[in-house]
């Protein structure tokens, strides 16, 4: 009984599953990486980061001198990237950093390398 051989340039069905994950995945890790493309939210994780208890946006307001719209602004692509997370608490919103968003930042980096 002869078996079928691929050819140089065929691809089988499990290297195109393979790479559509691979291709979500990239999306994902892309949204990340575009939402921390300002240095001005690089700056608000850092912030973040080094807080242990959720951070006031008013506060983030007076450490960034920036106007209360602009630093919303920041949050809210951090938050839809799944960077940040927050808190609704009367009028202010508290934000601390994902661990999840992190921790999916670190994996994806070391498999890169």
């Amino acid at each position: 009984m002869r078996t079928a051989t691929l050819g140089c340039c065929e691809v089988t069905p499990e290297e195109r599953v393979a790479v559509a994950e691979a291709k979500d995945e990239a999306g994902r890790l892309a949204d990340l990486f575009k939402a921390l493309s300002d240095g001005t939210r690089v700056r608000i994780v850092q912030r973040l980061l080094q807080s242990r208890q959720p951070i006031c946006e008013c506060h983030l307001v007076e450490l960034f001198d920036l106007s209360q719209p602009t630093i919303n602004y920041h949050l809210k692509v951090l938050r839809e990237a799944g960077i940040v997370e927050s808190d609704k608490r009367g009028v202010w919103s508290y934000y601390w950093v994902s661990p999840r968003a992190m921790l999916e930042l670190v994996r994806s980096l070391t498999e890169l390398g």
